[in-house]
């Protein structure tokens, strides 16, 4: 499972991620699954301006599934397809940083990652409604090197600053490309969270 943090109020997520702040109470901290924490959203359309709202991470299990689900990797399962060719289902899911585990069993330590000169940085996500609450999950991909150095099996998908609109907006075919491990050498890794 994918930890993460965002150590950033709501006013600088917005400010940081071109959205508008709306009511999103967010003061920072960690991110847990099953509890409220912010993204952006849009409505698919270009030109308009996306908006911060708080959403629970982790959306409703598939048919044979009893827990939440707080990662998305098989973007060919029926389950997530309809979602991502919606433009107005995806999402961008602010955090500061993301945690690992490296070492050996009984040896093994936390590590973060964060991205070099950027504080606030957004995974691509999807969100959904559910019954009581909307909901969204963190989309993976395979590790790039330093993730993969340190004995992660995946990664959540970062995207580039200049990508953000094309996640929101994109016909899925155009918005599939952007699912793509970050460059190792715009990262950062740590024992504790920037």
């Amino acid at each position: 499972m994918i930890l993460y943090r965002l150590d950033a109020d709501a006013a600088e997520i917005a400010a940081v991620l071109g959205a508008e702040a709306g009511k999103d109470p967010w003061q920072g901290g960690y991110v847990t699954p099953g509890r409220p924490a912010p993204v952006v959203v849009g409505d698919g359309r270009p030109g308009s301006r996306p908006v911060l709202r708080p959403k629970l991470w982790g959306v409703p299990p598939p048919p044979r599934g009893d827990r939440p689900v707080t990662s998305v990797r098989n973007l060919q399962s029926p389950f997530w397809t309809g979602t991502l060719r919606h433009p107005e289902l995806r999402c961008l899911i602010p955090a500061t940083a993301f945690a690992g585990w490296s070492g050996t069993a009984g040896t093994k330590r936390q590590l973060w990652y964060s991205l070099a000169g950027e504080h606030v940085f957004a995974f691509a996500g999807i969100h959904r409604q559910t019954e009581d609450w909307p909901s969204f999950a963190v989309l993976t991909t395979e590790p790039n090197s330093l993730v993969e150095r340190h004995q992660g099996a995946t990664m959540p998908v970062i995207l580039h600053r200049e990508d953000h609109i094309r996640w929101l907006t994109a016909d899925w075919r155009d918005a599939a490309g952007l699912v793509t491990p970050f460059p190792s050498h715009l990262m950062e890794t740590g024992s504790t969270p920037p």
